[in-house]
C-alpha cells in the first residue's frame, strides 16, 4: 500500500501544535497550569478555546488511523508486544526521568515543596507523601502529567487488539461500512451524535482529573475516535469524501464556533440543563466538523513525500514526552528574571525547541536510549544498504 504522507505530515503538525498550546498554558489567565508566569493575559482564553476542544481528539484520532495499518487480525499478539513495548517502556522512563521536574516546579512554586531538585527525587523515588494540592498527583504521591496520552493509548491499543477480528467478520465489516459509508451531511452530523451523549450523560458524572480509573467522560469520547480513525484510515470512500466536504466542513466548523464561543462568554455559569445542552450540541458538532475540516484539507495539501518528513517521524516521539518538562522547567528557572511578556516567551519556546532537537538527536544514536524513547532499534548495517526504512515512531510504522 502506498504509504500515506498526509497522516504522517498531520501527526506531526498535531504534536506541534500541542508544544505551542502547553507553552501558552503558561501565559492564558485563570486557566490553571502546572507554573504560571506573571505575563498572562486574558485575551489567550480565545484562540486557547478555539484549539481545546478538538486538539486531543484529533491526536487519538490519527492514533487510531495508525493502528489500523499495524493491526492484523491474525497478528493479534504480536500486535499487542510491539504496542505494549512502544508504549509502556516510554511511559515508565518518562514517569521516572523526564516527567519529576514538572512536580518539582509545580511543588516549589506552591510554596509546599521545599527547593532542591535532588533531594526532591530522593523522596519522590521513595513515595513520600506530599502536602495537599502540592502539585497534580500529590495524593499518589507521583503523576504522569501529559504522557497520560500513553497510558490511555496503551489501554485502548490492548481493547482494539480484542475487537480486530470481530471488525474483520462480515458483520463487523458491515457495521464499519455503516460508519465510513456516511456521505454529505450524515458525515457531518452523525458522528458527532455519541460524543454528544457521553457528554449529555458522562461529562458532570466524571470530571477531568487525570484518573483513568475513573475517567469515565473522557475514555468514552478518546475511544470512540479512536475507533473511528481505525475505521476510516483504509476507506478510500471516506478520503474522497472527506475531501469533497473540506471546504463545507471548514465553513460549518467556524460557524458553529461563533455561537458558541459568544454563549460560553456570555452564560452564566449556572444555566438550565437546556440552555446547558444546547451549548454542549454545538462543541460537539464544532469538535466533528473541525476533525473532519482537518482530514480533507490534509489529504488535500500535505500527501506529498515532504523531505522533512522522515526527520520528523522519528522525531515526533520523544518531541512529546520531551516538551511539557521542557517547558516548565525552563519557566520555573526564567520567571524570577522578569524578562518580560516579549523576551520570556520567546526565551523558554527556543530553549524548549533546541533541547528536543539536542536530547531527541542523541538519544536515536544511543541504541539503550532509543526504546525508552518509542524508537525502534536501529537497522543492521545489512538492513540499512539494502534500502531498509528507519521509522521510529509509535504511531506510525513501514506499511
Amino acid at each position: 500500500m502506498t504509504r500515506r504522507h498526509d497522516i504522517d505530515a498531520l501527526r506531526a503538525i498535531a504534536f506541534s501544535l500541542l508544544i505551542l498550546y502547553h507553552l501558552a498554558m503558561l501565559y492564558v489567565f485563570d486557566w490553571g497550569w502546572h507554573v504560571k508566569s506573571p505575563y498572562q493575559g486574558e485575551w489567550l482564553q480565545w484562540p486557547m478555546l478555539f484549539v481545546n476542544r478538538w486538539r486531543m481528539d484529533l491526536i487519538f484520532l490519527i492514533s487510531g488511523m495508525a493502528a489500523a495499518f499495524l493491526l492484523k487480525p491474525d497478528q493479534v499478539w504480536r500486535f499487542v508486544r510491539s504496542r505494549t513495548w512502544r508504549l509502556f517502556l516510554p511511559l515508565v522512563f518518562g514517569m521516572l526521568v523526564i516527567v519529576p521536574i514538572q512536580p518539582y516546579a509545580q511543588g516549589v512554586s506552591n510554596g509546599l515543596v521545599e527547593p532542591g531538585f535532588w533531594h526532591f527525587l530522593s523522596e519522590y523515588y521513595r513515595g513520600k507523601r506530599w502536602p495537599e494540592e502540592a502539585f497534580d498527583g500529590w495524593e499518589h504521591g507521583y503523576t504522569w502529567n501529559h504522557l497520560w496520552y500513553l497510558a490511555y493509548l496503551w489501554v485502548y491499543t490492548l481493547v482494539l487488539a480484542l475487537l480486530a477480528k470481530p471488525l474483520a467478520s462480515s458483520f463487523g465489516r458491515r457495521m464499519s461500512a455503516m460508519f465510513t459509508g456516511l456521505r454529505g451531511w450524515k458525515l457531518m452530523v452523525l458522528p458527532a451524535l455519541p460524543l454528544l451523549f457521553y457528554t449529555l450523560t458522562l461529562q458532570q458524572r466524571f470530571p477531568d482529573d487525570g484518573d483513568f480509573i475513573h475517567d469515565w467522560y473522557r475514555n468514552a469520547v478518546y475511544f470512540t475516535v479512536f475507533v473511528y480513525g481505525y475505521l476510516i484510515a483504509r476507506d478510500s470512500g471516506f478520503w474522497t469524501e472527506a475531501l469533497r466536504l473540506r471546504r463545507v466542513s471548514l465553513i460549518a466548523a467556524l460557524l458553529l464556533f461563533v455561537p458558541y464561543l459568544t454563549l460560553v462568554a456570555t452564560l452564566p455559569e449556572d444555566v438550565p440543563f437546556w440552555q446547558q445542552a444546547g451549548l454542549w450540541t454545538l462543541r460537539n458538532l464544532y469538535i466533528w466538523t473541525m476533525l473532519l475540516a482537518i482530514l480533507g484539507w490534509s489529504h488535500a495539501l500535505l500527501n506529498k513525500p515532504f523531505r522533512w518528513l522522515p526527520w520528523a517521524n522519528e522525531s515526533v516521539y520523544p518531541w512529546y514526552m520531551l516538551h511539557q518538562s521542557l517547558i516548565v522547567g525552563l519557566a520555573f528557572w526564567l520567571i524570577p528574571f522578569h524578562l518580560g511578556p516579549v523576551l520570556e516567551p520567546i526565551a523558554v519556546l527556543s530553549g524548549t525547541v533546541l533541547g528536543c532537537f539536542a536530547i531527541s538527536e542523541i538519544a536515536k544514536r544511543v541504541p539503550l536510549l532509543r526504546p525508552c524513547f518509542g524508537l525502534k532499534a536501529l537497522p543492521r548495517p545489512a538492513e540499512t544498504s539494502a534500502g531498509a526504512s528507519v521509522r521510529g515512531d509509535v504511531l506510525a510504522e513501514d506499511r
